[in-house]
């Protein structure tokens, strides 16, 4: 079978909501009145430290998909003001946050065991919180959310080939800026992160066969598995490969706009940032270049994103390992694209109710394990009651 990304379709029933005269969608779907819609309709579980796991009403896949946000649109009206990031959160929120990923990953493990068979992800996209809210691309909720998804391998397996040339598809040989021009510098300045539990894998390893995906990026696997995740070094090393990741991105940008010029304020590596990028004549180059191109190309100038945009993913394999990858992010594209999986929505309410009830029946168990453990309360809507 010819490996390359795929193009499935997902049926959905369509919203009724009314977006109110004079508002584009994506503004409406930053306020207050849309996310209190959103618990109303599709809410799973909220806890005190303001986590609320939801049902994706335009979802991914109706085998399994469902995200956790940290809701602030209460505490915090201006969308452009709320977290979009991990290291953005509160440690006591972070805590109970990174226990729920376990949890959710723990079950899609268990319950989907055949990597031939299933395709499980869990991961946090950026929510750039630079762009104005009218911008093309820009997310549909501007705080800070994750996905856990799975897909059948069959129904991959039987989606036609989509185009290998959308820019939406995270292809680290055309896409990623920095994998095309500065791939070792950027892959040094990880190397020297400290990391124990996650380990550096080639790129084979880490590909999925069946799509190609994810092409060219640096992936690390997961030392011990599913258990791992159950220890607090696993997420503080998952959080250091973030931060190394802004670091990165920060200071290449800031070069970029400015040239020679200082360290970004509050970086999470200076002295590591001083000797390895700084002092690197192809980061230096490279970010030439793209100042060039932007002072006589508005358009290419206009689509960059300032301020760190990444998407951050756990995964299985096809030898069933966990591997976490981080890549740049692209406009308007979904983290199932960084494994080549995109996702054309249909509304098609008969082909999205047939699927409905096994769906709900799963969510409904992770949210059972989820109260169990002490990490938030179940919500009633006109779909589920609270318990």
């Amino acid at each position: 079978m010819q490996p390359g990304p795929r193009e499935i379709v997902t049926p959905f029933r369509p919203i009724p909501l009314d977006v109110p005269e004079g508002m584009k969608p994506n503004e409406f779907f930053n306020s207050a009145e849309n996310l209190a819609d959103l618990v109303h309709n599709n809410g799973l579980l909220k806890n005190p430290e303001g986590l609320l796991l939801y049902r994706k009403a335009l979802g991914h896949s109706n085998e399994f998909d469902c995200s956790i946000i940290y809701d602030t649109s209460q505490a915090i009206l201006d969308p452009l003001g709320r977290p979009v990031r991990r290291t953005q959160v509160p440690d006591a929120v972070k805590n109970v946050w990174n226990r729920m990923n376990q949890v959710i990953v723990e079950f899609m493990l268990e319950r989907y065991p055949d990597p031939a068979r299933h395709l499980v992800l869990a991961g946090e996209a950026s929510l750039d919180a630079t762009w104005p809210l009218t911008s093309p691309g820009v997310p549909s909720i501007r705080m800070l959310h994750n996905h856990f998804i799975v897909f059948d391998q069959r129904q991959l397996r039987e989606a036609p080939l989509a185009d290998a040339d959308n820019p939406n598809l995270t292809d680290g040989g055309q896409h990623s800026l920095f994998q095309a021009h500065m791939r070792d510098v950027y892959r040094a300045f990880f190397a020297e992160l400290d990391l124990q539990i996650l380990k550096p894998c080639t790129e084979e390893s880490g590909r999925i066969a069946l799509t190609g995906y994810p092409q060219g990026l640096p992936s690390w696997e997961v030392q011990g598995g599913a258990a791992a995740l159950k220890e607090v070094r696993f997420w503080k090393e998952y959080d250091t490969l973030l931060k190394g990741f802004i670091d990165f991105y920060r200071t290449f940008f800031t070069q970029v706009s400015t040239r020679n010029a200082p360290l970004p304020r509050d970086i999470y590596f200076p002295e590591r940032v001083e000797a390895r990028l700084q002092f690197d004549n192809d980061f230096l180059k490279t970010a030439k270049m793209v100042r060039e191109r932007c002072i006589r190309d508005a358009r290419y100038a206009n689509a960059i994103r300032w301020q760190p945009a990444f998407k951050q993913l756990i995964y299985r394999n096809d030898e069933g390992k966990l591997i976490v990858t981080i890549s740049q992010n692209s406009i308007g594209n979904a983290i199932t694209e960084l494994l080549g999986v995109v996702v054309k929505r249909t509304p098609d309410a008969e082909a999205y109710a047939r699927a409905e009830p096994a769906l709900i029946e799963k969510l409904l168990e992770v949210r059972r394990l989820l109260v169990a453990a002490d990490l938030g309360e179940g919500i009633a809507t006109p779909h589920w009651p609270a318990a």
